[in-house]
């Protein structure tokens, strides 16, 4: 998990995020390639989860709250695609959308494409529960993080949808 500056509990000087939100580019490391000479499929999550926890910091729900406010957040369900091969050498760079949020949830989708030629290699569209991590139970969202989620949401909301948004698991119809 990432840790900065911007994770702090004063998110009132804090802009919101990028619509969608950029995480910084990342590089393929040489560990990650399977003997298929391509990213093998549990990294391309490791690259998606270090996105989410950028986003995370900016929406002020990384390490420190965890500390702090003893919140933080599990993944409930994940579905990703793996659309087009990525290998050692490639820079890429991860598109988050919040696409839903309630008390206790977050609904996001994220796009991983390559950093430079911009061509999109996979997707993961996952349901995030906020966790009350003294009880260890699915808990809301305090009043400011959850104000900060919604008006990142909204903002989300006004960008055109990516495709791959709610699909599911199944053999092609014929």
């Amino acid at each position: 998990m990432t840790t900065g500056a911007a994770d702090k509990d004063d998110l009132t000087d804090m802009p919101l995020p990028s619509v969608p939100f950029r995480s910084s580019v990342m590089q393929i490391e040489p560990q990650w390639i399977d003997y298929n000479g391509h990213l093998n499929m549990a990294y391309y999550n490791v690259m998606m989860d270090r996105a989410i926890d950028q986003l995370w910091l900016q929406l002020g729900i990384g390490p420190t709250y965890m500390k702090e406010r003893h919140g933080s957040t599990f993944t409930a369900e994940a579905h990703v695609r793996y659309l087009r091969e990525i290998h050692l050498g490639d820079p890429v760079q991860i598109s988050v959308y919040l696409l839903a949020a309630d008390e206790k949830r977050l609904h996001t989708f994220e796009e991983l494409r390559h950093a430079t030629e911009g061509w999109l290699s996979a997707t993961s569209e996952n349901i995030t529960l906020h966790m009350d991590m003294k009880e260890r139970k699915v808990a809301p969202f305090p009043p400011d993080i959850r104000a900060r989620i919604q008006a990142v949401v909204d903002a989300h909301a006004a960008v055109p949808r990516p495709v791959g948004i709610g699909r599911k698991v199944a053999m092609p119809s014929k």
